[in-house]
């Protein structure tokens, strides 16, 4: 009895460690599972995190696991270690597409994010009152990239803005909190918007460009002293209180914060204005192999992956409705339909790296 026990014991042990080997593989439903590494901008860590994403994922055949880096650093990485980069635009895709050996890889742009201007109340009231802004409702307005550059060149200071005297905290130059432009896809766009503005409403495409807007893009930038790699840090300090009255992110970050309820009262304080012209930011799926191929895609039409990719706060390329939808209960802040923004195209690669050297003071030529 006791040799026949073993023998069944044994059995059910081999059984066991079999149920391992199949069912580890599998995801739900009994779909193999592939594990896939990638390398992400920091906007885009929450939505990997969640564990609704990663069940979504899962339902799917996918375990992912995500690391960040500012896009614009993504080429330089070791990438035969990621099965994708998920850099936080176009531009920057080339380049890890380039370096990586897989140009005309199948990239995928499942969502994107304007990029905004988070501001104090205070700051946005006396940036309205100085003619910089145009403020449409108490949470949310429009940056005016003209008078906004103007005083910028000017080197103009809170004290010298009207109505400021009512607000002692706000002292020293005006200017906006942005991440590095030679790392950071925000700062990146954020330093061809405002080089368009600076070139007559033209996108820089030559040295003569270049050395035009180079004198007021290395203003913005060598203000601000030591820079950020990412737009994460930042936001965070703003929501919990801290940091500059004046601070770039994405949309998305804003949008997420509201549609989760995560910031508690802090959002009352926070004023939305969007630049009137800006570059728009498609987050760019690059798969660097065939494991990751298929992931780009789901991101791009799953409906339920999509519906969390709105939690978030980005807007799926083809779910305006979704985010529309999503967003209607936050209008006082947020501005669905862009209206009144100016889009414009960016630089080429290697003119927006030009730009972003020469605003940081390195580099003479493009």
């Amino acid at each position: 009895m006791r040799r026949n026990l073993g023998i069944a014991l044994a059995v059910l042990l081999i059984g066991g460690v079999i149920a391992v080997i199949f069912f580890g593989g599998q995801g739900a439903g009994g779909t193999p599972t592939t594990s896939v590494r990638g390398v992400i901008g920091s906007e885009k860590s929450d939505f990997f995190r969640d564990p609704d994403v990663g069940k979504a994922l899962a339902a799917k055949g996918f375990t992912v696991k995500t690391e960040t880096s500012g896009s614009w650093a993504m080429d330089q990485l070791a990438l035969k270690d990621y099965d994708f980069a998920f850099p936080g635009s176009s531009e920057p895709a080339q380049e890890i597409e380039a370096a990586a050996g897989v140009k005309g890889a199948q990239t995928a742009k499942p969502f994107f994010s304007p990029l905004v201007v988070i501001a104090r109340a205070n700051a946005a009231k006396v940036l309205a009152d100085g003619g910089l802004v145009k403020m449409s409702g108490k949470n949310s307005g429009t940056l005016l990239m003209g008078p906004y550059l103007k005083a910028a060149g000017e080197d103009r200071t809170w004290q010298q803005l009207p109505g400021s005297a009512a607000y002692p905290e706000l002292t020293g130059t005006v200017f906006i909190k942005t991440t590095d432009p030679a790392t950071s896809n925000s700062g990146a766009l954020f330093i061809a918007a405002t080089s368009n503005v600076a070139n007559n409403g033209t996108v820089v495409s030559d040295d003569a460009g270049i050395a035009r807007t180079t004198p007021l893009l290395r203003k913005l930038i060598s203000v601000q002293g030591a820079l950020e790699p990412s737009t994460d840090d930042p936001f965070r300090a703003f929501i919990s209180g801290s940091g500059e009255p004046l601070i770039l992110a994405y949309e998305s970050q804003v949008a997420s914060l509201l549609i989760q309820k995560q910031a508690g009262g802090g959002t009352d304080d926070m004023v939305v204005l969007y630049p009137d012209t800006t570059v728009n930011s498609p987050h760019t799926f690059v798969p660097l192999d065939d494991k990751a191929r298929e992931l780009g895609t789901l991101l791009a039409t799953d409906p339920k992956l999509r519906e969390l990719a709105v939690r978030h706060g980005f807007r799926p390329q083809e779910g305006v409705a979704e985010f529309t939808a999503a967003t209607a209960p936050y209008a006082g802040y947020l501005n669905p339909g862009l209206t009144g923004i100016r889009q414009v195209g960016a630089p080429t690669v290697k003119v927006l790296m030009a730009l972003a050297a020469r605003a940081k003071g390195q580099g003479d030529t493009p």
